[in-house]
């Protein structure tokens, strides 16, 4: 397939970016988008800037919230909302674009076989974005951490360009799990409101995050899961990496991830708009498995709850220590 038509279906902070690096590429590229974001692009254009001096000003952005409008004719559909979202996105595209290649740019790991299962015979891919975008501005997105996009393997268009590149994998359940993990610790940063480079800096913080993917990983073993190395090194190592004293774990740091001193994490931003966050698909995937195998994980249940309560009261995040979630 040469230069298919690409419809984001849910554009907000990855979306956007995802689908303006491949409108800058040449794609056709439509945008299903809520009004805010509409309006946004409307006004000011898509402006993409990242942590290693991209600096792109996109005009003429085709964006609506008429599905209809921008699935039909899609060759393929990244798929960029909310978990909680997916089941009611997959009739949607079931409705307007029942022949489109359909790629989840989302995070955990069961979204793929919730739009398959609605999307009967259509060619649904999962895959993994590891890095980080911000909303600056309306209309301005940035990527704060580095990665490439990794897609379950199978015939895919080349939707790759000099700033983000497409990779096939063989093992995207394993990728998944690898990406879950380090996504555990967007509660934590949620929970901080601060920035991550900030929070990483600490090692108490660092102690939190560790733990806490140190219990996820125990429920994993329990499960028979081996998840896969998403990072610079393998998941067994992550926590020995972030509770080592700050002066080595820099050093450590700086050969595994670019990231730079505006990324905070989408369940921040979540928290920030109001909004509902994706911890169901996170931590509590570990709690779910947690049960069925009788284990334990309190201190993911403690995010969990954590969470709940800031979506709850609605005040953004909260602004807690590393004691105070601990407690």
């Amino acid at each position: 397939m040469s230069q298919p038509r690409v419809t984001i279906a849910g554009a907000g902070s990855i979306g956007c970016f995802v689908g303006g690096v491949l409108l800058d590429g040449g794609f056709d590229v439509r945008f299903l988008a809520r009004p805010r974001v509409i309006d946004a692009l409307a006004q000011h254009g898509l402006h993409l800037t990242d942590y290693g001096g991209l600096d792109l000003h996109l005009t003429d952005i085709v964006a609506t919230d008429d599905a209809a409008a921008a699935l039909t004719g899609a060759d393929v559909v990244l798929v960029c909302v909310k978990s909680g979202d997916t089941e009611a996105m997959a009739k949607v595209l079931a409705a307007h674009a029942p022949a489109a290649q359909v790629i989840s740019l989302q995070n955990g790991v069961a979204n793929a076989g919730i739009l398959r299962a609605v999307l009967t015979g259509a060619d649904v891919r999962a895959a993994t974005v590891p890095f980080n975008v911000v909303a600056q501005s309306p209309g301005h997105y940035h990527r704060a951490t580095s990665g490439d996009i990794l897609v379950e393997a199978g015939p895919l268009p080349d939707l790759s360009h000099p700033h983000q590149r497409w990779i096939s994998v063989d093992n995207i359940e394993a990728v998944q799990w690898g990406k879950l993990l380090i996504n555990l610790g967007n509660a934590v940063n949620a929970l901080a409101d601060m920035p991550l480079l900030d929070q990483l800096q600490d090692r108490a913080w660092r102690r939190l995050m560790a733990d806490q993917m140190a219990e996820a990983l125990r429920v994993l073993k329990a499960a028979g899961i081996t998840p896969a190395k998403t990072a610079a090194a393998p998941p067994h190592l992550i926590p020995l990496i972030l509770r080592l004293p700050t002066p080595l774990f820099r050093v450590v740091a700086a050969s595994m991830l670019t990231i730079d001193a505006q990324a905070r994490s989408s369940m921040w931003d979540d928290l920030k708009q109001g909004r509902k966050t994706e911890i169901e698909a996170l931590q509590g995937a570990i709690l779910q498995l947690a049960d069925r195998f009788g284990r334990r994980a309190p201190l993911n249940a403690r995010m969990r709850t954590l969470i709940r309560a800031a979506e709850e009261a609605g005040d953004g995040p909260p602004g807690l220590s590393p004691r105070e979630i601990r407690s």
